[in-house]
């Protein structure tokens, strides 16, 4: 059974950072794309940013380039969030997620495995 375990989350002031990680479990998606998505109360669940283990192609959203970064760990089977720069519109529960391929895509409907989610507040 795959899992996803999300962790890193908390309280930050605006202009801060944080980093989030997940942890795969079950099997190895060294060859398969890994995302992140967030989702505020009320709103829907957005693309973040996502990587493809094996070719290192990423994806991310124009609401968070050049502030944050995926990166991963294959021998650990992790994948990190570095979040830097860090704005109140950036407070939702994050998420990681992968599919059965190695094609990110933005769409939340085509990745088959989730973390439970980690709370990132950004506030002063």
């Amino acid at each position: 059974q795959v899992q996803l375990v999300e962790s890193g989350g908390g309280w930050v002031q605006p202009g801060g950072s944080l980093t989030l990680a997940c942890v795969a479990s079950g099997r190895t998606f060294s060859r398969n794309a890994m995302a992140w998505f967030r989702q505020a109360p009320g709103e829907e669940r957005r693309f973040v940013i996502g990587n493809n283990w094996s070719n290192g192609a990423t994806n991310y959203a124009d609401s968070v380039a050049g502030r944050f970064t995926i990166s991963t760990d294959i021998a650990k089977n992790t994948v990190f969030l570095q979040m830097n720069g860090l704005k109140p519109e950036d407070t939702a529960v994050y998420y990681c997620a992968a599919r059965n391929s190695f094609l990110v895509l933005t769409d939340a409907s085509q990745y088959e495995h989730w973390g439970q989610g980690t709370q990132v507040t950004v506030s002063s």
